[in-house]
């Protein structure tokens, strides 16, 4: 069961898609759900992905859940923490991206939209 501020995906960069895919299929033997050219979805203990977009994160992206986004959103603010997209649609759902006082990037997400 998902709940609040717990970690629940993780982004990977990928500078060509196909060329990930093949070296983490012949190395673990992990399988890809593909959502369109440039992004395709792993399950392996964390859910996650590849994002291979041009505009795609340089680092990891670690992706927190949260029932009430407008709300975690604020909660964020209040924290410290710097908003870099606001809330947005995406396959599966809605999300926002922050930065925490330290400087890491992280992105929040939640069902619906």
């Amino acid at each position: 069961m998902r709940s609040d501020g717990k970690l629940d995906y993780l982004e990977l960069p990928s500078t060509g898609l196909p060329e990930t895919k093949t070296f983490y299929e012949a190395a673990f033997g992990w399988t890809f759900q593909d959502y369109g050219p440039t992004y395709a979805a792993f399950d392996q203990g964390l859910d996650g992905g590849f994002d291979a977009d041009a505009d795609r994160p340089k680092a990891p992206l670690p992706v927190l859940y949260a029932a009430d986004l407008p709300a975690m959103l604020a909660r964020v603010e209040a924290a410290g923490g710097t908003i870099l997209k606001p809330i947005f649609d995406f396959p599966g759902g809605q999300r926002f991206h922050f930065r925490d006082p330290s400087g890491n990037d992280l992105a929040v997400w939640s069902e619906g939209g």
